[in-house]
């Protein structure tokens, strides 16, 4: 929660229950029966109320995710999701099927599950605004475990080496710390190749990227290899609290790093909220000025640039 005055934050509800006071409430004012007594049986004496405060809050919603799902359009994110999990979100064969985030339960084992969060596909430029955006990696922001899932064999020919980088730089461009999150490489619809196929495309992107992390080659359509996937997943999110209880020094780093990429989501999608606001207004924001939006004549007092909030 946010002040929209001052931008300052007020605070964070992350707990079933919490509470938050953003806005003290004026003293109430006295009814009659205040004024009642011995002499004065049925008082009509009042007094007003006194206004409380009064604030212009914005309020950002944050799904919580253990797991976050990245990936271009159409690379399989929802089937994925579909596959290991009760969650039913739109799949079709065109790109932006999803256009809301999704959470899904994944039980692995009796009682052992974890949740996992599909967004948005993001697209060359959604740094920038293009496609959906980056509004939704703001869900991403508190997840424990990112899942890159590219498409290995895509029906326009493309470089799935071309589609993982193009993640990544989005992915920068709106948080680097986002980037310094735990990553693994998933490689999506491997059912549409031959095993001689699928190893040449796992070694190329494996090379193209220069990845040491974990690989995985699954099929989301037809459940192969989802099954492995989400047993990983558990094992890596019960060592990942083990150590956290165990590592002070790992908690802390940790907690910074979670703060860090909430400082440069905040701080990016006020910046692409700035920018909307001056093309609305029709003023151009500084780095949107080039030599012409300045009068030569003009040499003393210089160009005055508005900002429009």
């Amino acid at each position: 929660m946010i002040d929209a005055a001052t931008q300052e934050i007020i605070g964070d509800l992350t707990r079933p229950g919490q509470q938050l006071l953003v806005a003290q409430g004026g003293w109430h004012g006295l009814g009659n029966t205040r004024f009642k007594s011995s002499t004065n049986r049925a008082p009509r004496q009042t007094t007003p109320g006194k206004p409380g405060e009064a604030r212009d809050l914005k309020l950002e919603l944050k799904v919580l995710a253990d797991v976050g799902l990245l990936g271009l359009p159409n690379a399989g994110k929802s089937t994925f999701i579909r596959s290991v999990s009760a969650a039913k979100p739109k799949v079709a064969d065109y790109p932006f099927t999803t256009l809301v985030p999704n959470l899904g339960v994944v039980s692995v084992g009796r009682y052992k599950s974890f949740v996992i969060a599909d967004i948005p596909g993001l697209i060359e430029g959604a740094a920038e605004g293009a496609g959906l955006g980056i509004r939704f990696l703001k869900h991403l922001a508190r997840t424990r475990l990112l899942l890159h899932l590219v498409d290995m064999a895509p029906v326009d020919g493309s470089d799935p080496a071309d589609a993982a980088e193009t993640i990544l730089h989005e992915l920068e461009k709106f948080s680097p710390a986002l980037t310094e999150r735990d990553r693994w490489l998933v490689l999506n619809k491997a059912d549409q190749l031959l095993e001689d196929e699928r190893e040449e495309r796992l070694r190329a992107v494996v090379e193209r990227l220069q990845w040491s992390g974990p690989v995985f080659v699954i099929s989301a359509l037809e459940r192969e290899g989802t099954e492995e996937l989400s047993q990983a997943i558990m094992r890596y999110l019960d060592e990942r609290a083990v150590r956290i209880a165990e590592e002070p020094a790992y908690a802390e780093a940790l907690v910074a790093l979670d703060q860090r990429i909430e400082d440069e989501a905040r701080a990016r999608l006020q910046e692409l909220d700035d920018q909307r606001a001056l093309r609305r207004a029709g003023v151009k924001s500084a780095d949107d000025l080039d030599d012409d939006d300045f009068d030569d004549d003009d040499d003393e007092g210089g160009a005055e640039i508005f900002y429009v909030r």
